[in-house]
Formats: structure tokens, sequence, C-alpha cells
């Protein structure tokens, strides 16, 4: 293994570093009986799909993130994390949706928020199984292409914070309003769709042909 092929893996790491946290911290929220509160309570009053959705995330942003070492995807280990990886994506992608059509909207949402939501959830669903069958026939290509792209949508919650965050540092602090949120969460997931495609698509490395010795000539 090198270092070089390491950077990838370990800026997707940082990328998830952001919802991580704020997932761990809902969850341990969770299990100290809260007060309840607007902000809490359609979590506090069916906790079950927030925890499969942090939970899920959690190993599949991670886990995730070792697939894009060259040298592992070689080995067996690729495979195996697979196996890890489709089904907590999909319990990210489903108990999305699920959040979205069970639980209120909260006030700082809307309805265009809550269609992102659904279309993105489903987005990543569909790319998952797409995937998971293009790995079974043995069509790797494909398998690749899928794979990223629903890691991409995964990945949704990390670019948010940075497309927030400008927003957040322009107005003192202030949350933007629901159009607002909406246009904000749309980017996040849209950049790193755009980046997917741009790293699916992008010419492969070649490695640079070492120059030639020259013959050493003995000393006359």
């Amino acid at each position: 293994m090198t270092l070089r092929e390491w950077r990838l893996p370990a800026a997707l790491i940082l990328l998830g570093l952001v919802p991580v946290i704020a997932g761990a911290a809902r969850v341990t929220e969770l299990g100290s009986s809260p007060e309840v509160t607007p902000d809490n309570a359609r979590f506090v009053g069916d906790p079950v799909p927030v925890v499969l959705h942090i939970v899920g995330a959690v190993i599949y942003a991670w886990l995730g993130a070792f697939q894009f070492v060259p040298s592992l995807r070689r080995r067996r280990w690729h495979r195996w994390a697979g196996r890890v990886l489709v089904p907590c994506g999909l319990t990210v992608a489903l108990s999305g949706l699920w959040m979205t059509f069970a639980y209120d909207l909260p006030a700082h949402d809307n309805a265009i928020v809550n269609g992102e939501r659904v279309v993105f959830g489903s987005a990543m669903a569909v790319f998952i199984v797409l995937g998971l069958a293009a790995a079974l026939r043995r069509d790797f290509g494909p398998h690749r292409a899928w794979m990223v792209r629903a890691y991409a949508i995964g990945l949704g919650a990390g670019t948010q914070a940075f497309t927030h965050a400008p927003y957040l540092i322009a107005s003192g602090g202030e949350q933007p309003g629901a159009n607002g949120r909406a246009g904000l969460m749309l980017a996040g997931w849209l950049i790193n769709l755009a980046v997917a495609e741009w790293f699916l698509r992008r010419p492969p490395r070649t490695a640079r042909p070492r120059p030639a010795r020259q013959p050493r000539v003995a000393a006359g």
C-alpha cells in the first residue's frame, strides 16, 4: 500500500465526520430520556428509524471509504465489506424515506425539502440494487459506477454541512428559511454526484516510464 492511495479514503472519512458526530449526539440524547422539545419530539416519539438511519450511515460512510483503496479492491476484503455495505446503505436510504413519510414536517423544512429527500433516498436505494445486480452477473464496470453514485448520495449530509456554512457565517448564525435550506441541501447532493461522475469518467492513470539506465563505461 502507498500513501497516495489513502488520500481519497481519508478525505471521505473526514467528510463524513460532521454527520457522524451529529448522529452520535442524537443517539446519545435518545438513550438518556431527554426532555421533549419541538426539535426532538418526532425522534423521541418514534426513535427506531432515526437510530437505524444513524447507525447504518456511520458504517456506510466510514467502511465505504475503504472501498476506494485500490489495493483493497483487489483482495477478498472488498467483497466481504460489500456484504456489509449493501444492507447498511439500503438501511440508510429506506429509513430516510420512512422518516420522511412518518414524521411530522419540522418547522424549518417544507414540502420541497421532503421532495428532495424522497428523490435522493429512492435514487440511493435504486443505485445500490443496480450495483448489486451488476456484481452478481460479474459486470464490474457498472457495479462500480452505481455503487460510487449511491455512496455520493449517502455522503450528502457531510457536504451539506459545508454548503450551509457560508450562509451561517454571512447571516451571523441565523438559520436559512425553508426554501433556502432546500437549495443548500440540494447543492450538497448535486455537488457529490457531480464529483462522482468526474471520478468515474476521468482517464485512468498511466505509470510513468522509468528512464533507461545508461551503460557504465569502464575507465580505460
